[in-house]
C-alpha cells in the first residue's frame, strides 16, 4: 500500500538542479523532492507521496497522524525493510502452477501442456 505521510524537514539543500529535502518520519529519515512546495523551510512539516512534498501540513496533524500510522503499524508496512518483511513471512512459498491456474506440469510431457516452441491454445481464439 502506497501511502501520504507526514514528515518533518529536517535539511534542504540543492540537488541535481532540484530541490531537495531530508525529512523525518516518525524516526525513518528519506530523502524528498521539494518541487511542488519550493517555499517549504527546514522544521516544517508536509504530506509526502512516493518521495514527493505534496502539501504543508501544520505540526499537530502531523504528529497526530504520525502517532496513529505507528499504531497501526503503517509506518513500518510503507517504511519497512522488504527483504525483512519476507523472511519474517516465513520466505517465498514454492511455486505452484496448479494453485495459479496452470497446469500442474509444464513441457512436452504435460497433459494439456504447451509442447516447447508449438502454439499454446486459448479458449475462444482461433488459429
Amino acid at each position: 500500500m502506497c501511502l501520504a505521510v507526514p514528515g518533518r524537514v529536517v535539511e534542504i539543500e540543492e540537488r541535481d538542479g532540484a530541490r531537495m529535502a531530508v525529512m523525518d518520519f516518525g524516526g525513518v529519515v528519506k530523502d524528498v523532492c521539494l518541487e511542488y512546495l519550493p517555499d517549504l523551510g527546514v522544521g516544517e512539516y508536509a504530506i509526502v507521496h512516493v518521495g514527493f512534498a505534496l502539501q504543508r501540513l501544520d505540526e499537530e496533524s502531523a504528529r497526530r497522524t504520525l502517532d496513529l500510522f505507528a499504531e497501526l503499524g503503517l509506518l513500518q508496512e510503507e517504511f519497512g525493510d522488504p527483504w525483512e518483511a519476507a523472511a519474517g513471512a516465513g520466505g517465498p512459498a514454492e511455486y505452484d502452477p496448479a494453485a495459479a491456474g496452470g497446469p500442474a506440469a509444464v513441457g512436452p510431457a504435460a497433459p494439456g501442456g504447451p509442447v516447447a516452441g508449438g502454439p499454446v491454445a486459448h479458449e475462444g481464439v482461433e488459429r
